[in-house]
């Protein structure tokens, strides 16, 4: 079982090549780049622009998110995410590859790859070692922006894959599922701030750094790998398992390598250490710092 999981949830440049040069990528096959950077450091949307993956579209993360919400990338409504996926060419029989070009490899793509089986799609996977290593590999890139013909998507929440802030705050004292946290240990243990914010974790929770799933290149680390690195953490993938992070994002790092290990069920706390943080009482807030200074 476990290779064909790893085959759909990931796909290799080398397929992906295969499959641009074939002439594939159209309604049955969408691929979009779903990179997002600090305005300050790197434009994502202007550097697709200047060269991607043939046949991508560029899946915007800050316009298909709530945008009412005071927390970064929330997800968007179900109409909301059907309505921009759909413009993207994208339908419920379409297979959606996703990258972006971070230079770990992957960062956003993960998130992406969520959204979309969040919203009850099943044909997605992220592009192994991002565009980083299809550039590497000299695969082609263009400037070319194609215009996908809008397709018709369906949206139902998979409530299953989605943690509130109230079922966050029951659970710990409940313990009814693990949470695993993949922010950097720095920040999981509040010795080092987040972007001006006081960091820490949520009680009980563990800590993964996202990155442990990734090779010095930037691509997924074998099964083998993956399976100790939770074994090592005591992360039983039999039983019920939540993400966390700073804002939902590389949380879907965890579901991600989980589901490469067969565990197709790893849920994400949306709002995680940004909302955590603004809503909790303090004695849900565990911080080294705090403890230090007391």
């Amino acid at each position: 079982m476990a290779p064909r999981v790893l085959s759909r949830a990931l796909v290799s440049a080398k397929w992906l090549s295969e499959a641009v040069r074939a002439g594939r990528v159209g309604p049955s096959l969408r691929v979009l780049d779903a990179s997002w950077y600090p305005p300050q450091e790197r434009n994502a949307r202007e550097e697709f622009k200047e060269r991607h993956i043939p046949g991508a579209s560029f899946f915007d993360i800050e316009e298909c998110r709530d945008q009412a919400s005071p927390y970064d990338f929330m997800l968007p409504s179900e109409s909301h995410f059907a309505s921009y996926v759909g413009r993207l060419g994208v339908s419920n029989d379409t297979h959606v590859v996703l990258y972006d070009g971070d230079k770990l490899g992957t960062f956003y793509a993960p998130r992406a790859w969520w959204m979309f089986r969040a919203f009850g799609h099943k044909e997605v996977s992220v592009l192994n070692g991002g565009f980083k290593n299809w550039v590497k590999e000299g695969h082609p890139v263009t400037a070319e922006v194609s215009q996908p013909a809008p397709a018709v998507f369906k949206a139902r929440l998979d409530r299953a894959l989605l943690k509130t802030f109230e079922e966050m705050i029951q659970n710990v004292g409940s313990l009814q599922f693990q949470v695993v946290d993949s922010r950097p240990e720095g920040r999981f243990r509040g010795t080092e701030l987040d972007q001006g914010l006081e960091s820490g974790h949520i009680p009980g929770s563990v800590n993964i750094p996202f990155q442990s799933f990734l090779t010095e290149t930037g691509h997924e680390k074998s099964i083998e790998e993956i399976q100790e690195i939770f074994r090592e953490k005591k992360v039983d993938l039999s039983k019920p398992l939540t993400a966390t992070c700073r804002k939902g994002v590389t949380a879907c790092h965890i579901a991600l390598a989980a589901f490469l290990c067969g565990k197709r069920d790893v849920a994400v706390y949306d709002g995680s250490w940004s909302e955590w943080f603004h809503r909790a009482p303090p004695r849900y807030k565990v911080s080294e710092l705090k403890r230090n200074k007391a």
